[in-house]
Formats: C-alpha cells, sequence, structure tokens
C-alpha cells in the first residue's frame, strides 16, 4: 500500500511538472491565451493550495504580458485611424472582456497570503462604440459587394451580413440583406432526364428520380430544380443520361440434394438369445427405441432475373454552354427467390430443408418491374455525386 500511495504522488508530481512547463512554454513563445487557459483549468480545483501558486504566478504573468500588448495594438490602430482596423479593435476588446470574465471566475487568488490584484477595465464603452463603427463599415462593404451582381461577391458579402448580425443582431437592414446575398449568391441547377436506351423507362422512377425532396439534399448555396421556373435565370444544368438498360432473361436452376438419417420410429422390446423379454432390476419389462433409415430427395430451386442500368450525370454550364463534368453510374437490381420441393419421406430432411419447402414458385417480376426496381440504387449512386459534387465554372 506504502508503495503504492508513494508512485501516486510520484505520478502527480510528475504530471504537475509536465502542466508547468507547458503553461511557461506558451508564455515565452507569446501563446498567451493558450497559457492563461491552462493555469485557470489547473486553478478550477484547490486553488488555495501551495502546490498551485505557480499556476498564479504563470497566470499574473502572461495576463499581464497580453494586456500590454493588446493595449498597444490598439493604441497603434486607433492612430492609423484606418476603417479597415475597426473589426480587428472591437476583436480585441471583446478579447480583453472574455479573459477578465474568465479570470473572475477564479477569483479571490492568493500568493503567500497575499491577494492578487489584477488590472481590470471596463470595457464596455468601447465594445458598443467599436461594435456600431465596426457594423456601420462592413455593411457598406457589403452593399457594395452585392451591388456588383457577382455571385461569389454575394457569398462574400453574406459572410460579412452573417458576421454583423453575430456582433451587432437586428443592426439597420441587415436581416434583408442577408437573405439578398443568399439569393444572388445561389447556384440554380436545372435537373432532366435524357432516355437514350430506345426502352421505356417507368413513368413513377421517372418521378422519382426529379423527386429532390427524398434526397435529403443541403446544400447552402445549390438548389435543384426539375421543373423551370421562368423568373429564374439558371446557371448549371444537370442532365441524368440513361445510355444502357440490360434486362436478363428468367432463370431456373434446379439442384438435387440426397438427405438419410438414421430415425426413432417407435420402440420394441429388448430380447435376449433366447428371444425371450429381458427384465430390469425391479422386474419390469426393457423396451428400446427402434430404430429405421430413412431417405429423401431434395429439390433447392432458384429463380433469378437481374436487370442493369448505365447512366451518364452530365453537368453543363448554361453561361458558358459548355459540359464541365461527367460521372458514369452503373446501377443494378437482382431478384432471386428460392424454393424447394422433396420426394419420399419428410423425416429425412434437416431443419433449413423444412423451411425452403414451405417457400413457393412465384412469378417473374416484369422487364419494366426490374427496370423500376433499379432505380433505388441509381437513386442512392446520384445522390452520392449530387452531395459531394460542388458546380464550378472552368
Amino acid at each position: 500500500m506504502k508503495k503504492f500511495l508513494l508512485l501516486l504522488v510520484l505520478v502527480t508530481v510528475l504530471v504537475s511538472c509536465s502542466a508547468k512547463k507547458q503553461i511557461e512554454s506558451a508564455i515565452s513563445q507569446g501563446n498567451y491565451d493558450q497559457a492563461i487557459s491552462d493555469a485557470l483549468e489547473k486553478l478550477e480545483n484547490n486553488k488555495d493550495k501551495k502546490s498551485k501558486q505557480d499556476y498564479i504566478v504563470m497566470l499574473e504573468d502572461a495576463y499581464n504580458k497580453v494586456l500590454e500588448q493588446d493595449l498597444q495594438t490598439i493604441k497603434h490602430f486607433k492612430k492609423d485611424g484606418n476603417p479597415e482596423q475597426y473589426k480587428t479593435i472591437y476583436e480585441i476588446y471583446s478579447d480583453l472582456e472574455a479573459r477578465q470574465a474568465a479570470i473572475k471566475r477564479v477569483m479571490p487568488l492568493q500568493i503567500d497570503g497575499k491577494t492578487v490584484n489584477f488590472k481590470f477595465k471596463d470595457y464596455n464603452t468601447k465594445l458598443i462604440d467599436y461594435r456600431y463603427k465596426t457594423s456601420d463599415y462592413l455593411i457598406n462593404q457589403g452593399i457594395a459587394l452585392l451591388d456588383s451582381n457577382d455571385k461569389y461577391n454575394a457569398r462574400e458579402a453574406h459572410d460579412i451580413f452573417s458576421y454583423i448580425e453575430r456582433i451587432n443582431p437586428n443592426f439597420e437592414e441587415n436581416r434583408s440583406l442577408i437573405t439578398e446575398a443568399h439569393q444572388k449568391g445561389m447556384d440554380y441547377i436545372y435537373v432532366s432526364i435524357q432516355n437514350h436506351t430506345q426502352q421505356i423507362i417507368p413513368q413513377q422512377l421517372e418521378a422519382e428520380l426529379l423527386d429532390f425532396n427524398t434526397y435529403g439534399l443541403n446544400q447552402f448555396w445549390t438548389t435543384y430544380h426539375a421543373n423551370t421556373d421562368k423568373a429564374i435565370n439558371y446557371d448549371f444544368a444537370m442532365q441524368l443520361q440513361l445510355k444502357q438498360i440490360n434486362v436478363s432473361p428468367e432463370r431456373i436452376n434446379e439442384r438435387q440434394v440426397l438427405r438419410e438419417q438414421n430415425i426413432v420410429d417407435g420402440w420394441k422390446y429388448d430380447l435376449d438369445r433366447a428371444g425371450n423379454v429381458k427384465k430390469d432390476s425391479l422386474g419390469n419389462d426393457i423396451k428400446v427405441d427402434k430404430i429405421i433409415n430413412v431417405k429423401a430427395r431434395l429439390f433447392e430451386v432458384v429463380q433469378t432475373k437481374s436487370a442493369q442500368v448505365i447512366a451518364d450525370v452530365v453537368y453543363t454550364d448554361l453561361k458558358q454552354n459548355q459540359i464541365i463534368d461527367t460521372f458514369t453510374i452503373d446501377s443494378g437490381y437482382i431478384f432471386e427467390n428460392i424454393f424447394g420441393t422433396f420426394e419420399g419421406d419428410k423425416r429425412a430432411l434437416k431443419n433449413n430443408d423444412r423451411n425452403l419447402i414451405l417457400q413457393r414458385q412465384v412469378l417473374f417480376p416484369s422487364d419494366e418491374q426490374m427496370v423500376y426496381d433499379t432505380g433505388e440504387d441509381l437513386k442512392l449512386k446520384l445522390k452520392n455525386i449530387i452531395s459531394s459534387y460542388s458546380v464550378r465554372r472552368s
């Protein structure tokens, strides 16, 4: 037990030394916020223990250094007077406020019985001031991007308006600008099916392939339409070009298996050599199982039919009128039904055989049904292409 406690103490000391070195290293490399975060984590519990005082010293050191650094940066940017720096100044003030709040949660802190006094200030007024300066400057920047009628500029504007909404909710017309930027930055894709197979595909399959509500897609900057909207100027087209439909003949394969087992078929008296019935110790007649050999012939029948659909997914840039990408899909469906019959003594069959003979022959699905059933695999592969592909102009 003593050895275990000694080992536990040693491990604790080693872990503590490693943590202190890590914090010291962060301070020496200028990673002050990382050092503050690590030190605060160590002070969450038992902060008044003597062994925790080193963490308080390092916390104070890191805080004072980052405070001086941040205030100097703010002073420099204010003197420069460039509105481009409003956002940076605001975020530094936010960091100053957040850093103070994090340290206040573990206050008071003491070193050798003396309370440590951190240099705290109220930054609320400056935060509000630069929140509005930042919002004013950025919203004009975003509007300029939006007015360029370029999709990628609209997406950049959306990022700007979304940032304003985070720091200054419902600022002026910002929420309507977010909506406008999203609409202007959207890529609209018209989807259609072309059948090059000279075979008729089921109407229900075509409808399901074009029903994008069932695909569970959630692409922020891309919308797929199977029916055109005259109010929309479409950017891209996606065509599912059916190239080949193959349906195999209906096949029935039969396999015969001989089953043979020794089974108990009633009982008989156990006779001695003289033909007399043997007796047990109580004088009762001795009976034994009557074993017979039974045989059966099992006929295992397998019905199969398969379908294959080969198609290309073709993306076209409608603005440039050129194909930008093509993907090939090879989908398939196999119909299979297994049943069985037998001749002979049923008792010779195994359990699996008994289950098999309960099955029955069924009608083969039509060619049209086979093609329709292939659609599930076709939809899955089409969904994988759509969800992983990002349209882009060459």
